[in-house]
């Protein structure tokens, strides 16, 4: 149960307060003045507080010190009845959530309050990197002890503590918030606040202000001036999910805030200057959208200062096992169920499969199938039609793989040397691509076709050399000659 903090001096307002917001997953505790709020943070821990800029002779903005010095991460929102721009401005410069004035609007309180709650779970929710033994506490964590997932793992470790903007890019499902998530919290900014935005769901004409705020009567229905994203994430990280559906005249501030640190709010002329560090990430390929002219070019330079490129769960066969293990154990916990174990049989069809929504997809078909089954070990019965019978499709495509047209290690070496020379990107995934094509191709033809045998000398699993071959049949670029 989530709790939250109230501190006023006027004993009617707590009251008042806390019979609005307490429900069963809410506890509301209070305090008068800065001594009883230190003490309650000390012995409660509440996630979000919500302080009176005004506690008789004593400052609001004193208290926030005090409570921040002790509790970095919790969230603070700011109450006044004396509100002004001034107070409003200096109040998120200091790094307050949020800020508020009486008479208190119910409706705004719920959603403010409701969205602090859900970013410090976020801030306070690890997203770990380990992934010795299960956790306990229920925890996100990048599961894989694959080659790939190892490797972005790594990634994170170097890029976390250096103060740069990173994107992320993958496709749907692969995993991206939690890794931004992971940078945060192995950050130095770790300590201040962390905000995910998914640009692809906010309507365009809201975007804009939701990210830098407006000024009251700065279109139809601004009744009162907003404190936007950045403002809010000051000294913290904000995460740009979705960053290649941003609108261009979006993108041109965003360049400007990533340049300078300044922007202005929506319908304002005051210049706002904000220290922030921009995590984005994107399925969309950035590159050849500033072809067509739906992105901008100078922006995308600003934001790749590390780029992360994550890996689809076809390339993770391998991990296959530990991620279904893991959500098994997830979703007992949420569901309340008991299943146990996995079959073996089970986890080949899931092996087999290709995942095309990736580990989102996986989870969706993993829940589903302990919703339906019956006891204390998951069947393939219990799988989705899809996932079940792809292994019928995968035997019958295995008897004649058609592959790709790679002719001889000396052309790989003179595509390496091309793409060199022509600056491309992406070099390193798509060379190895070619060099899977070709050690696949050698060892077929060595193992006569039989899959078994060529699983044997190249050492890796069935599932995997199926993905591998799925993956190059379905590359224009690539085709395997068998013949030479």
């Amino acid at each position: 149960m989530d709790t939250l903090l109230i501190v006023d001096d006027e004993v009617g307002i707590q009251r008042t307060i806390a019979t609005v917001l307490t429900n069963e997953t809410l506890r509301v505790v209070a305090a008068r003045n800065g001594t009883e709020a230190v003490h309650v943070l000390r012995e409660e821990r509440p996630s979000v507080v919500l302080l009176d800029l005004r506690l008789g002779k004593e400052s609001g903005w004193s208290v926030f010190n005090k409570l921040k010095e002790i509790d970095p991460k919790v969230l603070i929102i700011f109450i006044t009845g004396h509100g002004n721009t001034d107070t409003a401005i200096e109040s998120m410069k200091l790094g307050a959530f949020e800020y508020l004035v009486k008479p208190l609007d119910i409706e705004q309180l719920h959603q403010v309050v409701g969205q602090a709650l859900k970013i410090s779970k976020i801030m306070r929710s690890p997203a770990q990197m380990e992934s010795h033994g299960i956790d306990e506490t229920g925890s996100d964590r990048l599961i894989g002890n694959g080659t790939a997932m190892q490797s972005v793992c790594k990634q994170i470790g170097r890029v976390a503590p250096q103060d740069i903007n990173v994107l992320i890019l993958g496709e749907s499902g692969t995993g991206k918030e939690l890794v931004a998530r992971a940078i945060y919290q192995h950050s130095r900014r770790s300590n201040g606040p962390f905000l995910a935005i998914n640009c692809a769901a906010i309507p365009e004409p809201l975007l804009e202000s939701d990210l830098f705020g407006h000024e009251k009567g700065a279109f139809t229905g601004a009744e009162k001036q907003r404190i936007g994203k950045f403002e809010q994430c000051h000294e913290g990280t904000i995460f740009l999910d979705e960053i290649g559906d941003m609108p261009i005249a979006t993108q041109s501030k965003i360049l400007r805030l990533l340049q300078d640190g300044q922007f202005q709010r929506v319908g304002g002329n005051q210049t706002i200057q904000v220290d922030v560090r921009v995590i984005a990430a994107t399925h969309q390929n950035l590159e050849r959208m500033i072809e067509s002219g739906d992105f901008r070019g100078d922006l995308f330079y600003r934001l790749r200062g590390v780029t992360l490129q994550l890996p689809p769960l076809r390339s993770r066969i391998d991990d296959i096992a530990e991620l279904s293990h893991y959500f098994l154990f997830r979703f007992n916990r949420q569901l309340g169920t008991n299943v146990q174990t996995i079959s073996p049989e089970c986890l080949e069809r899931l092996r087999a499969y290709s995942w095309p929504g990736n580990i989102r997809e996986l989870q969706a078909v993993l829940r589903e199938a302990i919703i339906v089954s019956t006891g204390p070990t998951l069947l393939p019965e219990f799988l989705s039609i899809d996932v079940a019978n792809h292994h019928l499709k995968s035997s019958e495509s295995e008897a004649a793989p058609v592959l790709m047209d790679v002719s001889t290690w000396q052309d790989l070496g003179h595509f390496v040397e091309a793409a060199c020379n022509d600056d491309a990107g992406n070099l390193y995934r798509s060379s190895m691509e070619r060099f899977d094509a070709m050690l696949i191709s050698f060892a077929m033809k060595h193992c006569n076709q039989n899959l078994g045998k060529t699983c044997e000398l190249l050492g890796i699993s069935r599932p995997t050399l199926n993905s591998k071959l799925r993956s190059m049949s379905r590359s224009p670029d690539l085709t395997i000659d068998h013949s030479k």
